[in-house]
């Protein structure tokens, strides 16, 4: 009976696990420490960008979905301001929560109104 490092020398198989005369496995191939692997994106959540009209929007947009869906539904949405200043704002928000979170500002007491949705911000600009 002839051993593996004997098979792996005779037949020049790069690829067998014994052709390096180690029995152990390849080291395997990790990120750099500090940095986690970007996800791919079919992974990532899809974003949607709103553009809001309104006064006093900085507290009254985040009031008003914490109101009506609640902590959870406000983890859910994944909402976040991407440009505040004046009478106008633009929020982005989780593609699934989109309906929710127009619900949301409707409902609220002091009038906001989405004046846009769009999926990049360049389309939510305009050119």
């Amino acid at each position: 009976m002839k051993s593996d490092y004997a098979y792996a020398s005779r037949t020049k198989k790069k690829n067998h696990p014994y052709a390096s005369g180690r029995k152990e496995k390849p080291p395997i191939r990790i990120a750099k420490e500090g940095k986690m692997k970007s996800l791919r994106p079919s992974m990532r959540e899809n974003k949607r960008y709103l553009l809001v009209i309104g006064k006093n929007l900085k507290e009254n947009i985040e009031k008003a979905i914490l109101d009506f869906l609640g902590v959870l539904g406000m983890s859910k949405t994944g909402f976040g301001f991407v440009k505040s200043g004046g009478d106008s704002a633009i929020i982005y928000v989780n593609r699934e929560m989109l309906n929710e979170v127009r619900a949301a500002l409707c409902v609220w007491h002091e009038k906001m109104e989405v004046k846009k949705v769009s999926g990049t911000l360049k389309g939510l600009r305009g050119k």
